[in-house]
């Protein structure tokens, strides 16, 4: 059995809350997560000339429509659709000068495969590409609890299909192994990982199937795949295992995006990521290597020497290898071997960072890559939503840790506390808001500064809600207000959750 096993909080895919005695379950499905240990080499490589980390890291960002704003997804898969509860949905936001527009998905949705079911959870899980070649990025949606035919919760992937007016209509990504596992969709993830110029999509499914299904080579709206292969990270398949999560990012500068994975490592059953590579082929688990446990994960060049780095969110306050009481953040540093150019750690008890660290804050649950200040360096956005705030349980808080003047990467130094009782902030914190339960980063006014998104999935008795805060000329981070559950047309029947996740 997984060692120190605890309940993941990814809200919403399937729900999690964090809670005052660990983490509670919001929904009846656990998945559990445990602490891991680092394996680092040392070595040196020669610097790769960089890129500007922010221009790059922007350029993988989403935007459904093709017209120069970025724009983000995010979930409510709890949300009621037509009476059918927990059906899910989820809203996309188009940026534009102003403030983004909304528009919300569910299976009933002119277009969109399937129809809206019972305890269906569309949404758990999505990820972005561009995964027809049309210029106009798409969106891979999870339905991890679908059942198709007679296979109950056996999960299944839509592509919601991008256009000039935005997502509209979608496919469904065939199961090629249906018999093989339940929950196809689980875990999701796009990236070009054989540097062919296109998108490829990583699917995962949450019920002790350690195999990961890769389908590169473009998708076509009559669901026709280039070319569809499997790879086994080095994680557990015993039920309620697997791969937990994914992201992508391209850590050895080779031109091809890596996959990290996260799961129980299957020599001694502790958490860890692990590193696969991308290559000709596509994502490999030759030459895996194993990362810091937890399970959340970016990739940026947050020291622009040209390698991606991997950071990693640990929520646990004690007993695990790299864990801090209140959380921690990891910044392992890539280089030309990988992930092996040693790693920074960032906590509430950082020089520079506000607050300090206490039991159950999980202070990396959530975080987030991006140029808040349009500096042109990457800094990074951390989500605490168990934080305590003058006695309010879980009202939840999120850290801004910017990226060092002198380009070393990501620092302490003038890090910013965000609450709901900040200036410029929405709402006012109470009890289970649980703000910061996502974070997301993204231009979306095209000012050349990434706004700081953040989701409070416990707001209104767990309808949830979205702030966006516009970054500033002049540093300052404000909204003019909140984007609720039902400003966006999601039922607040039941615990929606909006801002659950936010796609990568």
């Amino acid at each position: 059995m997984p060692k120190h096993r605890m309940s993941k909080h990814r809200p919403g895919t399937p729900a999690q809350r964090p809670g005052r005695m660990g983490m509670a379950a919001a929904t009846a499905v656990v998945v559990a997560l445990s602490g891991g240990v680092v394996a680092t080499a040392t070595g040196t490589a020669a610097a790769v000339e960089a890129p500007d980390p922010a221009a790059a890291d922007r350029a993988d960002r989403a935007d459904f429509n093709n017209d120069g704003y970025a724009d983000t997804a995010v979930s409510a898969a709890g949300a009621h659709v037509a009476g059918q509860a927990e059906a899910g949905q989820v809203t996309a936001l188009y940026g534009q000068p102003g403030g983004p527009r909304s528009v919300t998905f569910s299976q009933n949705s002119a277009g969109v495969p399937g129809a809206a079911e019972k305890d269906d959870l569309f949404g758990s899980d999505s990820a972005h590409g561009d995964f027809d070649g049309d210029g106009y990025d798409d969106l891979a949606v999870g339905t991890v609890r679908e059942d198709v035919g007679s296979d109950v919760d056996g999960g299944s992937v839509t592509v919601l299909w991008g256009s000039a007016s935005g997502l509209s209509t979608g496919t469904t990504v065939k199961d090629p192994r249906p018999t093989q596992h339940d929950t196809f969709g689980g875990t999701l993830e796009a990236g070009d990982f054989d540097g062919d110029g296109r998108d490829d999509l990583v699917v995962g499914a949450r019920s002790g199937a350690a195999t990961l299904d890769v389908f590169s080579g473009g998708i076509s709206r009559t669901g026709a795949v280039g070319r569809h292969y499997t790879v086994v990270p080095p994680v557990l398949n015993e039920a309620g295992t697997g791969p937990l999560n994914l992201h992508s990012g391209d850590v050895n500068a080779d031109g091809r995006e890596d996959l990290i994975v996260d799961g129980f490592d299957k020599s001694d059953t502790y958490n860890a990521n692990f590193w696969l590579p991308g290559s000709a082929a596509g994502v490999t688990a030759s030459g895996a290597q194993r990362l810091p446990g937890g399970h959340i994960t970016d990739v940026g060049d947050t020291d622009s020497d040209g390698y991606g780095d991997i950071v990693i969110g640990m929520l646990w306050d004690e007993g695990i290898a790299g864990a801090r009481k209140g959380g921690a953040v990891h910044v392992v540093r890539g280089a030309a071997s990988g992930p092996d150019g040693g790693t920074d750690t960032f906590s509430q008890d950082t020089a520079g960072v506000p607050g300090g660290g206490e039991q159950n804050d999980v202070f990396g649950a959530e975080l987030e890559l991006g140029d808040v200040n349009g500096d042109g360096r990457l800094d990074l956005v951390v989500g605490a939503p168990g934080e305590d705030l003058d006695g309010v349980l879980d009202a939840g808080a999120v850290t801004v840790l910017y990226g060092a003047a002198d380009g070393s990467g990501i620092t302490g130094e003038g890090a910013r506390f965000l609450e709901q009782n900040t200036p410029g902030v929405p709402n006012s914190g109470e009890t289970d808001d649980f703000f910061g339960s996502d974070v997301h980063l993204d231009d979306l006014n095209g000012d050349g500064r990434d706004d700081v998104v953040i989701g409070a999935y416990g707001e209104n008795g767990g309808n949830g809600a979205v702030h966006v805060l516009d970054s500033g000329a002049d540093g300052s981070l404000t909204s003019p207000g909140g984007i609720y559950a039902s400003d966006v047309g999601i039922s607040t029947a039941g615990t929606p959750r909006l801002g659950s996740n936010f796609t990568d």
